[in-house]
Order: C-alpha cells, then sequence, then structure tokens
C-alpha cells in the first residue's frame, strides 16, 4: 500500500510522537509498503529530505490566529501551504492518509483527505491530555478541526483506553468507536555510556523537563525519602523547567545528589536507563508512557504514576509499582521501600524485563496494518457501489 504518515513532528526532533512515527514508518518500508511521511516545519519553511531511506516532506501548516496583525501574512502563507500540501500527495497518492498526534498536521491533512477522497486514519498520542499549552482547552478553532477530523475518520486509534476516553468525552469520538493500539520500543536500539557525572547509585528518570512530566514532584519526594547518602537522583532531558528544578533541589537540600544532564539523544536514554536501579515516571499526565517501558528493556524495578496510560499494562506489585505522584509521600515510600530491599526490586526488574518483549513495533504496525486492510477495502467497496 502507498501510506502517508502526517506527523506533527519528526527527526530530528526527538520525543514519544517521533519515535513512534519513525519506527513505524521504517518497519512498514521493510514489510514493503510505500511510506512517505510529512510533518510540520517549525519555521513554517518548505523542503524534501530522506530519513532512513524514507522520504520526508517538511511542509507549512498556517493556521487562522486571532492577531490582528498577523492576518495579512496569513492571506499569503495559507493558500501556499495548501498547495504544498496537494504538491505532497500528488507526488505518492497515497492510498491512506494516517494522522499522527492531531494539531495543524491534522488540519490539513483531513482537508486534503476529503478533497481527495482518501481515507483518513486519526491517531491519537494523547495530544489533548498532555498539553501544558491548554491548545485544546482554550482554541475553538483546535478544538473544531479536531471533532471534524474524528468525525471524518474512517478510523480512529489510541496509544491507551485513557486517550479514547478523552476524545469521547470532549471531542465527539463515538463511543467503542475507536480502538487501542499500544506504543513498541525496539528491543536491539543501540545504548550509549551515561553521561558524565552520572554514575554509582542512582535513581533515573528521563523527559521533556515539563510541568505535566512531574519530575518536580520527584525531586520532593527524594527529598522527603531521605535515601542513603550513596544514591542519587538522576533526571535526563532539556526543557523550560530545568533551571527551577536545579533551584528545587537546592532548595530542598538534596542538590549535590541529583544530576541533571540536559538533553540526551537516544544512546543516552539507553545509558542513562541501564545504569539506574530505580526508574520513575511521575507523570501528572502520561497518555501511555513509552518512558516505562525503557524502564522495563532496562531491567530497572519501574515505579509509574497512576494518571493515565500506565495503569493499563502494569501489574501492581508485580512488574512495577503504581504510584499516584500527586502524592509525594507515597511516591517517597515507594522509593525508599525499593531502596530497602533489593530483592523486592531486583523481582520487579527482571518482571518487567519479561514483560517488555511483548511490546514490540512489529505488533503495533501489524495492528495499523490491520486498520489500512479495514479502511482500504472500505473505500473499495465505496467505489464499487458508485459505479454500480
Amino acid at each position: 500500500m502507498r501510506i502517508a504518515l502526517a506527523t506533527s513532528s519528526y527527526a530530528p526532533y526527538v520525543g514519544g510522537v517521533e519515535e513512534h512515527v519513525r519506527n513505524v514508518a521504517g518497519i512498514l518500508r521493510r514489510r514493503g509498503h510505500d511510506v512517505v511521511v510529512w510533518t510540520i516545519d517549525r519555521e513554517g519553511r518548505f523542503g524534501v529530505r530522506d530519513v532512513d531511506g524514507i522520504e520526508v516532506w517538511d511542509l507549512p501548516a498556517p493556521l487562522p490566529t486571532r492577531t490582528v496583525r498577523a492576518m495579512p501574512g496569513l492571506a499569503v502563507r495559507m493558500p501556499r501551504a495548501a498547495l504544498l500540501w496537494r504538491r505532497a500527495f500528488r507526488a505518492h497518492r497515497p492510498d491512506v492518509i494516517h494522522v499522527h498526534c492531531f494539531g495543524p498536521n491534522g488540519t490539513y491533512a483531513r482537508v486534503l483527505a476529503a478533497h481527495t477522497r482518501t481515507p483518513l486514519v486519526v491517531t491519537a498520542h494523547g495530544e489533548t491530555l498532555a498539553d501544558d499549552d491548554g491548545l485544546f482547552s482554550r482554541s475553538r478553532f483546535a478544538i473544531r478541526s479536531l471533532i471534524r477530523g474524528l468525525a471524518q475518520a474512517a478510523a480512529v486509534t489510541g496509544c491507551s483506553q485513557v486517550v479514547l476516553d478523552d476524545l469521547v468525552a470532549r471531542f465527539g469520538l463515538a463511543a467503542g468507536r475507536g480502538r487501542v493500539v499500544v506504543n513498541g520500543i525496539d528491543l536491539d536500539e543501540p545504548i550509549g555510556a551515561p553521561p558524565p557525572g552520572v554514575g554509582g547509585r542512582y535513581v533515573a528518570a528521563v523527559g521533556r523537563v515539563q510541568r505535566l512530566k512531574g519530575f518536580d514532584l520527584l525531586v520532593e519526594a527524594f527529598a522527603r525519602a531521605a535515601l542513603p547518602e550513596d544514591v542519587r537522583l538522576v533526571i535526563g532531558g532539556g526543557g523550560p523547567q530545568l533551571s527551577a528544578l536545579r533551584e528545587q533541589a537546592d532548595r530542598l537540600g538534596v542538590g549535590d545528589r541529583v544530576v541533571l544532564p540536559g538533553w540526551l539523544d537516544r544512546a543516552g536514554v539507553g545509558g542513562v536507563r541501564r545504569g539506574a536501579f530505580i526508574g520513575v515516571v511521575p507523570s501528572r499526565s502520561e497518555p501511555f508512557g513509552i518512558a516505562a517501558l525503557e524502564v522495563w528493556r532496562a531491567g530497572s524495578a519501574l515505579i509509574a504514576t497512576t494518571r493515565g496510560g500506565p495503569p493499563e499494562f502494569v501489574e501492581d506489585g508485580v512488574d512495577g509499582i503504581l504510584v499516584d505522584p500527586e502524592d509525594v509521600d507515597a511516591l517517597a515510600s515507594a522509593l525508599r521501600d525499593l531502596t530497602e530491599d533489593p530483592g523486592r526490586a531486583s523481582s520487579i526488574g527482571a518482571a518487567g524485563a519479561r514483560r517488555v518483549r511483548e511490546f514490540t513495533w512489529d505488533r503495533t504496525v501489524a495492528a495499523y496494518e490491520s486498520v489500512y486492510g479495514e479502511v482500504a477495502g472500505a473505500q473499495a467497496d465505496t467505489a464499487d457501489s458508485d459505479i454500480t
């Protein structure tokens, strides 16, 4: 099949959506599909490049704004962007357009799909839940576009039931219409060395340093847990709250035991994970939790949030400990218990290492292939009906 993956972001940027789409694209290509990636250029520029042997179109996607001064520019930029999206379509004429993480990419893709009568698949990655900017709470245009996209889509998937439930509750998705397609992980991904200053016995968390990820809650819990002096906390990643975390750790008297190495590449993430004896996912909202799979792959004991997707696949007390991170005392207690009972930590880590084998990208892609076959078949049936 010819498949266009219209994603909100792509390599060289890093994150859950970028990793998901990049792995899916590669496996679809290896399975014989003709795959193209359409992504949003953050500077509004246009270009075509090659990533892993797959053609990637960087496309502008300007949207209406209430700013009066921006209106004249939009009158020029939006028609140009629409023409470039049409050009991308004509270059590949996909059988299916698959939107990942609905944003400006979703708006342009759904309009293009409607005009070309191409089946549209929408996959939600939790963009309506893990949204520090509150786009889907404050922007009426974004809300309306998502509602229209879900209504138009031949199929809707989400990375967890929590994500689909939110689409039903707030954005008009019919109950029972969406299906869960879980994230995966590359079990053979190269693991690099941890960054300088990371070593010894430590607890680790990795991700974009923003409020929703709950790293401030983890720093607070680490300070309250009063762990042995040789135990440190490593939080890997860049983001807007990095300086605030440094100040918080100093204020709580653990600044010399909290290591913030900043942005990490994929190999660096693996290196930090592998060296930790506990891995924590303390998010205030976590649509699925690829980070939890990373902890499992490393064989570390997992402590994961109850707020979002992890309770759907983590068995509390067996392959992980589930804690509401807003209950900082409970999070501190979980850290202390696993530190004081290394046998239990080892057992939980080993159980996670076994479970992670179920979460392969091949499994994710097989689920998407089933969706593509259904929507393409429905399109063919409609075409036959029209001819009749």
